[in-house]
């Protein structure tokens, strides 16, 4: 049997922690808008569920992958942040989806910075990449927001894409994060 842990890390206003089940209402729904184009939606309740279990196989297999984000004053189920690296993508990515509810309040910045701060002192996954879709401007504020630059013009899975870099967080720099241990 194979055992692994998802770390759990806090920030101010978030928690990033292992998927539950609980957490499939939410996707299914957010899967079945237009929203989810630019992550490889809209799926069905079968694919959504295949992409939670996902989830902890990158855990697993590659002691990496990505948290679902509960924000601390409502203990709802925020979206997801976190590592990818699969067949067809260049080097690891930095990815992160928020419900819709949840946009416009700074959240996506906590979650993703956490993330990236996270990987880069624990995981040695530092100066990662994320792919934007063109179209996703939201998503190229919140990569230069988090000091990202364009590199590049790119692909992921047969469509057009921009290549955003992240830089290396210094390893004398404080911890942006708290970790606790569970799943």
């Amino acid at each position: 049997m194979t055992s692994y842990t998802i770390p759990t890390v806090e920030t101010e206003r978030l928690i990033l922690r292992a998927p539950h089940e609980n957490d499939l209402p939410a996707m299914t729904a957010f899967f079945e808008t237009e929203r989810s184009h630019m992550v490889g939606g809209p799926k069905s309740q079968f694919e959504v569920w295949r992409s939670l279990l996902g989830r902890f196989g990158y855990w697993a297999l590659y002691g990496y992958g990505g948290w679902h984000i509960t924000e601390k004053t409502s203990n709802a189920f925020a979206g997801w942040v976190g590592m990818i690296y699969a067949p067809g993508w260049d080097e690891h990515e930095l990815g992160w989806t928020l419900m819709e509810e949840f946009e416009g309040k700074g959240l996506a910045y906590e979650a993703a910075l956490a993330a990236r701060d996270y990987s880069a002192r624990h995981l040695n996954l530092d100066g990662v990449i994320s792919y934007i879709a063109h179209s996703n401007s939201r998503s190229r504020a919140l990569a230069e927001r988090l000091g990202a630059t364009y590199e590049r013009e790119g692909e992921l899975l047969g469509k057009p894409c921009q290549v955003w870099r992240h830089p290396k967080i210094a390893q004398t720099e404080p911890a942006l994060t708290t970790e606790r241990t569970g799943q």
